[in-house]
């Protein structure tokens, strides 16, 4: 199996993929590269098996119909704005990790957002927001936290010391089976973008293999339309490789 992580950003600048090889109960990073164009992902998406992308892949429900009647002339529903700003997926992942996603409709992840829904409008089919099929939306920063790390203050050139720190201790833990060689970690010390493409390529193995939590029926309809984060499954991270 191989999975791709991608960590999206609003250009290619930033835009970083991880590519992991999984095989004989061990995991082999094979590529890390940063400042991809949107001919580059898609190229990246065509020989993998699960693809982890970090991005909201939809807008929250009440925010859309918000502003389908706002433009047609219609008066503003009188609603919590909460509703407005989060996606149901956020706020599950708020009550399971104590962290807010940043808000797709009031954020300016947005706009990386757009970006997101044009280029899987290019993939050829109708891409399940929920995550069943190729592609799942993810967020390193949660899954960390799942996994028992830290994700406080790794991101920027400023706060390197951190991340490396964090990076390492990552990889000790699981040197066991993620096998990654060091210029892979040294772009993942130098990048936060490059560590959440990894990060986001063992969440989309962690979907593929079922080690994430299931999304509630109540919850089904919503996440095909707004996304749906995949938060892995406590105690999941050393797994992953078990069924390879």
């Amino acid at each position: 199996m191989l999975t791709l992580g991608i960590d999206l950003a609003s250009k290619p600048e930033n835009t970083a993929a991880c590519v992991i090889r999984w095989e004989n109960g061990l995991a082999h990073v094979t590529r890390v590269v940063c400042d991809l164009s949107d001919d580059a992902i898609l190229e990246f998406l065509q020989g993998v098996d699960k693809v982890g992308i970090d991005v909201p892949l939809g807008w929250p429900t009440e925010f859309v119909h918000a502003i389908s009647k706002h433009h047609n002339l219609g008066p503003w529903p009188r609603i919590d704005r909460r509703r407005l700003r989060y996606r149901e997926t956020d706020l599950f992942i708020h009550d399971k990790t104590g962290s807010w996603p940043l808000s797709v409709s009031t954020d300016r992840i947005g706009v990386t957002a757009m970006r997101a829904a044009a280029l899987l409008g290019l993939v050829g089919e109708p891409v399940d927001r929920s995550g069943v099929g190729k592609i799942v939306e993810v967020y390193p920063a949660a899954a960390l936290r799942i996994w028992a790390f830290n994700p406080d203050g790794y991101k920027g050139k400023k706060h390197q010391e951190t991340r490396s720190s964090l990076v390492q201790t990552f990889l000790q833990r699981t040197d066991g089976w993620l096998r990654v060689h060091e210029k892979w970690r040294t772009a993942c010390i130098d990048g936060d973008n490059e560590f959440d493409a990894l990060i986001a390529a063992l969440v989309a193995r962690a979907t593929a293999i079922g080690l994430v939590e299931p999304i509630s029926p109540n919850y089904a309809s919503r996440a095909r339309t707004e996304g749906w984060i995949a938060l892995p499954l406590a105690g999941s991270l050393d797994k992953l490789a078990s069924n390879t």
